[in-house]
């Protein structure tokens, strides 16, 4: 294992440091990471990573808040936005996932991994609160067009639910998926781009036989 020296202090360094937690955290978990795994997988010792972090915990929060944020505040923009259509929020959606995801591939296993270990406590640990349904601007439009008849009289949760399955379940799955079919991660990612088009065409077709 490398040893830097302490005048190697700067924001590389951290980025540095937080890429190899992720990493580490991805694979073990929080439970099994030791601070000293993730001071071997960067290559810096325990004293520089509790320098910048303190604790593994602190880290961990750190990684977490900023996998929430691409995960599910990044789209709150999205979904509230009182320009776009319903139909242009799903493909707005949809085209942010995978392109988040193609860039984040490990995301997915991380986030639902450690929120299904302690939902409440990552929750109130993380400021990630409670969101009002009825708030999303998205479900008020959805409301108003089931009202004129323009859409079905379904809950809108089953088309966000289908949206965010359709796009975040191959990621979850790509291991296997390659693993079994022979495709590269590159032959996988062209096909994510493709399901671009194809998952808004999928999802129309079923609003329109609701």
């Amino acid at each position: 294992m490398k040893i830097q020296p302490e005048i190697e202090l700067n924001a590389t360094t951290e980025e540095k440091i937080k890429e190899a937690a992720r990493r580490v955290f991805t694979s073990k978990g929080y439970a099994a990471t030791r601070t000293r795994d993730i001071a071997e997988e960067s290559g810096y010792n325990l004293a520089l990573i509790n320098y910048y972090f303190r604790s593994k915990e602190k880290l961990f929060d750190i990684i977490m808040l900023e996998h929430l944020q691409l995960f599910i505040h990044s789209v709150m923009g999205i979904v509230n936005d009182p320009e776009t259509s319903v139909h242009e929020k799903i493909e707005l959606l949809i085209s942010h996932y995978i392109d988040m995801l193609i860039k984040n591939p490990d995301l997915p296993l991380f986030v639902l991994s450690e929120i299904n270990a302690n939902p409440v406590k990552l929750a109130a640990k993380l400021g990630f609160g409670h969101v009002e349904r009825g708030n999303i601007y998205l479900v008020k439009q959805w409301k108003e067009l089931t009202a004129a008849k323009i859409l079905p009289n379904v809950n809108p949760l089953h088309i966000l639910m289908n949206v965010l399955s359709m796009t975040i379940f191959p990621f979850v799955a790509s291991p296997l998926l390659r693993n079994r079919t022979g495709i590269s991660q590159e032959e996988f990612n062209k096909l994510m781009l493709e399901r671009k088009k194809l998952i808004p065409v999928w999802i129309n077709a079923m609003i329109t036989t609701s």
